[in-house]
């Protein structure tokens, strides 16, 4: 355990784990580069869900438990090895990859909780149990059926798993977690996230002639990254580290502005990554309205989360970042009409009046309070 009075460190078998989950967010925006309509997105977060679920049971794990011991190591690696091979099967997961999918998820959870449980005696009903017992099985069910039955068994399997915390809560009530290692354990998933958009934009570039326009485009889809990262790492991050730490019941803040909010954040960069990929690919045509939803779609969500969080973190609700993330999707409209770049760019606006405002905000409040 970490000792009195001081901040929980996160370990190097933790970042080696993340590297899994690198690849994992790739292949999953692959598959909802390949497959972007209203089913696409749905089949792309039924299997995103066990993937990210997996991570934050490891997360919380390492948060609750020190693993910076041999034993322990050995146990993040293997699960990074379940994850591993949970992200091959991503692209093929509805065709002949089910049971890799299935049987690498199980296989993580049954790890996790041997390290949880250690020895298997009184095992109680929380969230590592029910995975193991009950979502673990029906992933594994899931691969060995075909069509509609693997949709309907993982989408079972997801929305146990979501449920899960909030159904236990009272269990969970009395868990102490460290307040600084969990922000920065999900901020470096974000950041996971940011990156893989950077590769995303990157990829596609590298093979398209170097012109003006492209280049344009690529600068443009650079800099709305860079503007997401700014309205998380500017504020927001410190305001979920402050809430866990003055939280009376610390597991409301993990389940609802950590583990959900996050997901949340996490789908709708990848949905901005995958409309990027098709702004960089196609800069001064208009964008189709599926890759248009998920460029606008993917930020309004992004932004509305965080006015969520607050709500749930302060009951203050932030409307400054609502506002942005509604005049986002009320811009997607002019990404069907307007050069792709054109519309990537209105968005670059709306995200800079919206950090300059808010940074204005602070500094007047600060000024205020020093006076």
């Amino acid at each position: 355990m970490t000792e009195v009075g001081t901040e929980k460190r996160v370990t190097w078998a933790e970042l080696l784990f993340d590297l899994v989950f690198v690849f994992a967010v790739t292949q999953v925006s692959h598959l909802l580069h390949d497959h972007h309509s209203w089913s696409g997105v749905g089949h792309a977060l039924v299997v995103f869900v066990p993937i990210y679920w997996v991570w934050v049971g490891t997360t919380v794990h390492a948060n609750t438990h020190d693993v910076d011991n041999a034993g322990d190591r050995l146990g993040v690696f293997a699960m990074g090895a379940a994850s591993l091979f949970m992200a091959l099967a991503v692209p093929y997961a509805y065709q002949d990859r089910g049971v890799l999918l299935g049987a690498g998820y199980w296989a993580a959870r049954l790890i996790l909780a041997a390290l949880v449980f250690r020895g298997w005696r009184n095992i109680p009903i929380n969230t590592f149990s029910v995975a193991a017992c009950v979502t673990g099985p029906l992933m594994l069910a899931g691969g060995l059926a075909e069509g509609d039955v693997r949709l309907g068994l993982w989408t079972a399997a997801a929305i146990i798993d979501l449920l899960t915390p909030r159904l236990v809560r009272r269990r969970l009530m009395s868990v102490r977690f460290e307040p600084h290692h969990l922000p920065e354990r999900f901020g470096l998933f974000l950041i996971i996230a940011l990156g893989e958009s950077v590769v995303a934009i990157g990829g596609v570039a590298v093979d398209e002639p170097v012109t003006a326009s492209s280049l344009l485009a690529v600068t443009a889809a650079y800099a709305l990254i860079c503007a997401l990262w700014w309205v998380y790492f500017s504020f927001a991050s410190d305001a979920m580290r402050h809430a866990l730490d003055i939280a009376r019941v610390q597991t409301d803040v993990v389940r609802g502005v950590l583990a959900y909010g996050h997901l949340l954040f996490l789908g709708g960069i990848i949905a901005v990554a995958v409309g990027l990929s098709e702004v960089v690919a196609h800069p001064v045509t208009h964008l189709h309205l599926d890759a248009a939803a998920l460029l606008f779609g993917g930020t309004a969500l992004y932004l509305v989360t965080f006015a969520w969080n607050r709500w749930r973190m302060f009951r203050v609700f932030g409307w400054g970042r609502a506002a942005a993330g509604l005049a986002a999707a009320l811009l997607l409209p002019l990404a069907l009409v307007t050069p792709a770049v054109v519309a990537v760019l209105t968005l670059v606006g709306v995200l800079v009046v919206l950090n300059v405002a808010e940074a204005v905000a602070v500094r007047r409040r600060t000024r205020q309070a020093t006076a």
